[in-house]
């Protein structure tokens, strides 16, 4: 029987890489020359750290331009609140990794939704989708990549 999996992951080494590119491009820029201004990446987060809003939102730009370079989509990015800490401030970039229970039964109810026949069940951070004919299956990848479901989904793990 045919399956496949529904994820959303970033992958690390091509977020290392985005973080990366973004810190050259602040470190060449001349508005930023002599700005205490960077990037800081932990995990699936990335702190960033400028002088004033207007640098943050300028190196948000940045970051999500890198991304796209990097073949991450940028919904995948959530942007915390500037923090201030002395004249520093500061703000958490946030990538989603994973499905949680709401986005998965959204994804499930989508799914049944359209009558295509195949079964799904969801499996921690994952939708397990399963049916007789590899068509459907296709079909429900179609249905969901037409979805605007506010977060980046990869269908993985394709068996016959």
């Amino acid at each position: 029987m045919p399956s496949f999996d529904i994820v959303s992951e970033v992958d690390l080494h091509a977020f290392t890489n985005a973080v990366d590119q973004a810190q050259r491009v602040v470190d060449t820029r001349f508005d930023f020359k002599g700005v205490e201004a960077g990037f800081e990446r932990e995990g699936h987060h990335c702190t960033l750290t400028a002088e004033a809003d207007i640098q943050l939102e300028q190196m948000l730009d940045m970051l999500r331009a890198a991304l796209i370079r990097c073949s991450i989509d940028p919904l995948a990015m959530v942007a915390g609140k500037v923090e201030a800490s002395g004249r520093q401030l500061r703000q958490q970039v946030e990538m989603k990794h994973g499905l949680d229970q709401e986005l998965a039964r959204q994804i499930v109810r989508r799914v049944k939704d359209s009558r295509i026949k195949v079964q799904t069940q969801v499996q921690g951070d994952q939708v397990r989708v399963s049916g007789k004919k590899r068509d459907d299956l296709q079909q429900v990848i179609a249905l969901l990549r037409e979805a605007s479901l506010g977060q980046p989904l990869q269908f993985v793990n394709f068996r016959d």
